[in-house]
């Protein structure tokens, strides 16, 4: 028992210790996770919503101390009692997820590992059972060392998930797992492979044979029946390939510039997602970068889900000396975690990705 006991403690531990930093390297995405299941076709809690951030921040930070609390042995009961409350939420939140299919990736690797619903609760069932052993036998989990070196270990781990995500915030995520990240080319991450899977859809064919209405399944191919057809429902039985970037646009009066400017040297471009709630003093720092990139012959172009009656007002009053685009929101919340944030572009590869309190390091 004890052998077990230790195992599991390792295993839920370090488990949770990953999964912790990995969405500590990225809380504003983890936030937008948050959003997602607090939306009105999911959980209907609007309300939560604006603390979103401060939610995910709370979550992760607990997920990390959590698994230093067990690896280390500090306040067992609390711990064990935690993490199954813990876990049954997550099981239920992934179930929930699985069955309607509201959510189709829980985050709870973040954009380092997807996992479909069904994965993700799969997942929490077995750390469930994991965790079920260390509280039902939590007399076996012994103090890794004195109880001063616990809590000393304790508020190291404290101050250093603070440390972390004070800075992730103020810059950007340390890691970035995302397929825009610094030197990725996005119209190569939205190619098609010749030889890529395609998705195979099933057909339920509804017929009236001798009176009776009668169905027939196939996987495409129109059946062979003496009857008169009624109709036929399409369900997508195996998805096919999906390019990482498959959402990435540049629109502007009904025209989409995506390929022309993905094709040109030397391209700054500003992202501000949502135009009214982008940082002001941001926006007049970027202000100073791109008029002196402008003067160095760069192109510069603005990316916003914001429309063109917001954007006007805010440009008007920074001066920013650029057109913007529209792209879709969730794209753009994808691309770069600060609002506004700045690529520097050559030939469509992202050659620096910067938050707004980084742009006096843009290299022009």
């Amino acid at each position: 028992m004890q052998l077990l006991v230790n195992i599991s403690r390792i295993f839920v531990g370090v488990l949770f210790i990953i999964s912790g930093f990995i969405k500590l390297n990225d809380p504003l995405g983890f936030s937008f996770k948050l959003e997602e299941y607090f939306s009105a076709s999911v959980l209907n809690l609007e309300f939560l919503t604006p603390l979103a951030l401060a939610i995910a921040i709370f979550v992760v930070i607990f997920e990390v101390l959590l698994g230093v609390f067990l690896l280390l042995g500090f306040k067992v009961k609390f711990t064990v009692w935690s993490l199954l409350v813990m876990i049954v939420f997550f099981t239920f939140l992934t179930f929930y997820s699985a069955v309607t299919g509201k959510v189709t990736d829980c985050g709870c690797f973040g954009d380092a590992l997807k996992l479909t619903p069904w994965q993700s609760f799969f997942k929490d069932v077995v750390l469930l059972l994991f965790i079920l052993l260390l509280f039902l036998k939590k007399e076996y989990i012994f103090p890794l060392s004195t109880k001063k070196n616990r809590l000393i270990g304790s508020g190291i781990a404290l101050l250093l998930c603070i440390f972390y995500t004070v800075f992730v915030l103020r810059h950007l995520p340390a890691i970035d797992f995302r397929p825009y990240k610094v030197g990725a080319n996005i119209m190569e991450g939205m190619t098609i492979p010749d030889d890529a899977p395609k998705p195979v859809y099933e057909y339920a064919w509804l017929f009236k044979v001798n009176g009776k209405e009668q169905t027939i399944k196939t996987l495409g191919d129109y059946p062979s029946v003496d009857g008169e057809f009624i109709g036929v429902e399409t369900k997508e039985v195996q998805k096919g390939y999906e390019p990482p970037i498959h959402d990435y646009t540049m629109e502007r009066d009904g025209v989409d510039y995506t390929e022309k400017i993905m094709n040109s040297d030397n391209v700054i471009i500003v992202i501000a997602r949502d135009i009214d709630k982008a940082d002001e003093e941001g926006l007049k720092d970027i202000k100073t970068i791109t008029d002196e990139a402008l003067k160095k012959g760069y192109q510069v172009f603005g990316m916003s889900a914001s429309s063109v009656e917001e954007i006007r007002p805010v440009k008007q009053k920074i001066g920013l000396n650029f057109d913007f685009y529209f792209c879709d929101l969730t794209t753009l919340k994808t691309i770069v975690r600060s609002n506004p944030g700045i690529l520097k572009l050559k030939n469509g590869t992202i050659m620096q990705k910067l938050h707004y309190n980084d742009a006096d390091e843009l290299k022009l």
